[in-house]
């Protein structure tokens, strides 16, 4: 696993799934722009990441532990965020 590719909030994540083959985990999965990429495609559709298309360069998805692992080893990954709940900060 490529650790530089992952923001710090996924990095702890990625420490309490007990399950890494479960899909647990709600990330943000940043690439780059190769409309050409075929490889880029193939793998996130295998991985069960849903509307890729090749004009996109950010894709959201819930992966396993394993499939964050192999997604941060490709060279077209720039980098992998966890989706966190926002919360109002206005709240009386």
């Amino acid at each position: 696993m490529n650790y530089q590719k992952l923001d710090t909030a996924l990095a702890v994540a990625l420490n309490d799934v007990n399950n890494s083959q479960e899909p647990s985990l709600k990330v943000f999965i940043h690439t780059n722009i190769d409309s050409k990429n075929t490889e880029k495609t193939t793998v996130l559709e295998n991985l069960g990441v849903t509307d890729v298309t090749p004009e996109k360069d950010v894709f959201t998805a819930t992966l396993s532990p394993n499939a964050i692992s192999q997604l941060s080893e490709q060279p077209w990954v720039q980098s992998i965020k966890l989706s966190q709940k926002l919360r109002l900060l206005n709240r009386k």
